[in-house]
């Protein structure tokens, strides 16, 4: 008998995962701007909550910042690129002020939320929002409308306390980054208290989101550990943790890189369960995998759950470049 041969480990890898559309879809307005007009780029904010991302970014030649004011008046004429989470309307109206060449990679999902809150609020309704604090697509979204005019409730007990002006005209929207069950649980009670409580038009939260924690779902249960790739700051990635450890996996961790397994607890695993939140690269999964591979022999399943077709193309101004594998190679390997 071969006493180093590796410990047999089936891992689950789950698809869909990683990459959404809208993340996709920011990244190639980054590195497009980037072949167009040259470094500097400014983006404000992280362009997705993923630090690997963010570095791959600045490597190219991309500058981030958290306020237009960071950016210095001789570079007032390179382009400054808003986050996929979206921005308040006081943030593009800034810009316009300063004279500066914005380009918007708001999530078409994320400007479908501030349109329903719009409309909830152009049809005489206050909007509730359902969300997390201080999280950069709440904060954009709030800030569609006036002050005042929308309420955050982050949880089934901010329902249970919240007190509006007049309880039969109110819409909901939410962010599109949360657990299904969560929203379900806190729209439940809200429309318990409030019955005459409008839906928006069309479900907020995104397909991608929805389809990344029905695969973990599928794949959960029996799963000795299950890894989730993602930033601390992900609120969709968080989420799968939550989800893998409801549906019936032993333990589950949120992991940016190979290099934050904690092995010396992993243990004697069998079944490994793998996704990666919708900010994550492929890279890094990739990464993740073969670190495996080092210390186990690894059979990949790959769970299928979902076909994903969706493309959100890049704005018109950028769309006379073009986007090589090259160019998306330090995301997507």
């Amino acid at each position: 008998m071969n006493e180093t041969a590796k410990p047999h480990l089936t891992i689950r890898l789950c698809q869909p995962r990683g990459f959404c559309a809208g993340v996709d879809r920011a990244i190639q307005i980054v590195v497009l701007a980037l072949k167009k007009y040259g470094a500097p780029v400014y983006v404000r904010h992280e362009i997705v909550h993923n630090r690997y991302v963010v570095e791959g970014l600045e490597a190219k030649g991309a500058v981030f910042v958290e306020e237009l004011d960071e950016i210095p008046p001789e570079h007032r004429g390179q382009p400054v690129v808003f986050s996929a989470h979206g921005v308040p309307k006081s943030v593009p109206a800034d810009a316009k002020a300063r004279e500066l060449f914005y380009l918007d990679a708001t999530c078409p999902l994320v400007s479908k939320v501030h349109k329903q809150a719009m409309r909830h609020q152009r049809l005489g309704r206050h909007v509730v929002l359902i969300g997390h604090a201080g999280h950069p697509e709440v904060i954009g979204t709030m800030g569609q409308l006036p002050e005042g005019a929308v309420s955050l409730i982050e949880t089934v007990e901010d329902a249970d306390r919240y007190v509006p002006a007049d309880p039969d005209n109110l819409g909901f929207v939410t962010q599109t980054t949360l657990s299904v069950e969560d929203t379900a649980g806190v729209i439940a009670r809200l429309r318990q208290r409030f019955p005459n409580l409008t839906a928006p038009a069309a479900d907020s939260i995104c397909y991608a989101t929805t389809n990344r924690q029905d695969a973990v779902k599928e794949t959960a249960d029996g799963a000795d550990l299950y890894l989730i790739v993602g930033a601390p700051n992900s609120s969709n990635s968080r989420r799968l943790v939550e989800v893998a450890e409801r549906a019936g996996a032993a333990r589950a961790l949120l992991v940016q890189r190979a290099s934050e397994i904690p092995w010396e607890t992993v243990g004697g695993i069998h079944t490994l369960g793998l996704s990666a939140g919708a900010s994550a690269p492929e890279i890094i999964v990739d990464e993740i995998i073969e670190a495996f591979r080092t210390r186990f022999d690894v059979q990949v399943e790959l769970a299928v759950t979902a076909t994903e077709t969706e493309e959100f193309p890049v704005m018109r101004d950028l769309r006379d470049v073009e986007l090589t594998r090259a160019d998306m190679a330090f995301v997507n390997g």
